[in-house]
């Protein structure tokens, strides 16, 4: 049976599970918080499964059963059976819970085999397996290169953000969901894999070779005029720590930009370590599972005092989109961008009979002020697109930092 790693209390997704409620928000399998293959869908919201609260706790198919199940969720108990039935007949039970899942319009749910999982493991440590591409499904159901890790070996091969990929090994990626891309982008360090682009109607293959790539959740850089600003790309382990470091070490009299643009989610632990840098206790969100309502709460001691704008846009998911609802409704923050991504759903994980692991919704998170942010996304005080940074560091101004 698949070994579920433990995790601090209130680990969600990418989640963990293991006996015992843990709680995660974040990207489904394939994937990873860090997401160096980048595996969220803009176009459609079906990627790779976007951040969501995970409740996790994992559940036999009969505890599982008792409880109400709402509609857009699987049945449990019908998942665990057809990955048992299939198994017995030398099938893939991954494929059978799969198709229970689609076939149920849990738009979230994902199941992992053990190898999957594994993976997904080194990803909430901000560390992957891969060539370094974000990708997106465009209109049309096209697959674009988003982002190029620096030093990746695909930015190495000259890969670029625009790019059309259109197969890899072979396998035809037009039509296919983020997470599955992904998928077939993910593999065994040092293993070769032949990428199929177009660029301005010329087509080109490169055969790229997977490493083992990392990414700095957190960064910190110093304005003109006193702020300071923490660039938070996910939610992996550490990263909530990280925040807090950086706001300790800002100069006194500062001003901060919380940058969460583009940032997926990850870890609730770590997001609410990191809402508790700028808050002195207190309510960070609420979510439910099955009906049974629970609280995350801040860790007293932030800071309070200095002035701070949450910069946010459509890509802020999930754990994200939890710290600029809990320091936007408590009048903390001011966010500054775009409408966030709206993920605000509640996994939990089942391991099945055959070893592989089903993540299916049960529920919602809500900010203190009690929006539920799924399919909505948390609405910016001051819209601001281009020149968003801009925008705030005037915001900040008239909060008296600077000269």
């Amino acid at each position: 049976m698949l070994g579920l790693p433990s995790v601090p209390a209130f680990c969600l997704r990418p989640r963990d599970l293991r006996r015992g409620a843990v709680l995660t928000l974040a990207f489904i399998a394939a994937v990873g918080a860090a997401a160096g293959t980048g595996c969220w869908d803009r176009a459609d919201a079906l990627g790779a499964g976007g951040g969501g609260l995970t409740a996790a706790a994992t559940q036999t198919p009969a505890a599982a059963s008792e409880a109400p199940r709402e509609s857009g969720t699987a049945d449990r108990e019908a998942v665990a059976r057809a990955a048992a039935e299939a198994a017995a007949e030398g099938k893939s039970g991954k494929k059978a819970a799969q198709e229970v899942v689609s076939r149920s319009g849990d738009r979230w749910g994902m199941v992992y085999d053990q190898g999957e999982y594994a993976a997904f493991t080194d990803d909430l440590d901000g560390r992957w397996t891969g060539v370094g591409l974000w990708t997106e499904r465009r209109q049309g159901g096209r697959i674009d290169v988003d982002k190029v890790q620096p030093g990746s070996p695909a930015a190495r091969a000259g890969l670029r953000a625009g790019d059309r990929l259109l197969s890899i090994d072979g396998n035809a990626v037009t039509g296919l969901r983020v997470c599955d891309v992904v998928a077939l982008l993910r593999g065994e360090a040092g293993t070769p894999v032949v990428l199929h682009l177009t660029r301005d109607g010329v087509d080109r293959t490169e055969t790229l070779r997977r490493e083992q790539l990392r990414a700095e959740p957190v960064t910190v850089r110093e304005l003109p005029g006193g702020i300071t600003v923490i660039k938070v790309a996910s939610f992996t382990r550490g990263s909530g720590e990280q925040v807090r470091a950086a706001v300790r070490a800002a100069p006194a009299g500062a001003g901060f930009l919380l940058d969460l643009r583009g940032n997926p989610g990850g870890l609730v632990t770590e997001a609410v370590t990191a809402a508790s840098a700028f808050l002195d206790g207190g309510l960070v969100a609420t979510y439910d599972v099955r009906g049974t309502q629970r609280a995350l709460y801040a860790s007293p001691g932030g800071d309070t005092a200095r002035p701070l704008v949450a910069l946010v846009d459509g890509g802020t998911m999930s754990a994200a989109e939890l710290v600029t609802g809990a320091l936007q409704d408590r009048g903390r923050a001011v966010a500054v961008g775009t409408r966030t991504f709206g993920k605000g759903s509640v996994q939990m994980p089942t391991q099945l009979p055959d070893g592989s692991v089903a993540e299916l919704t049960v529920g919602t998170y809500r900010t203190p002020a009690g929006r539920s942010l799924d399919g909505g996304g948390i609405t910016p005080d001051l819209a601001a697109a281009d020149g968003a940074e801009e925008r705030a560091r005037t915001v900040l101004g008239g909060l008296g930092v600077g000269p």
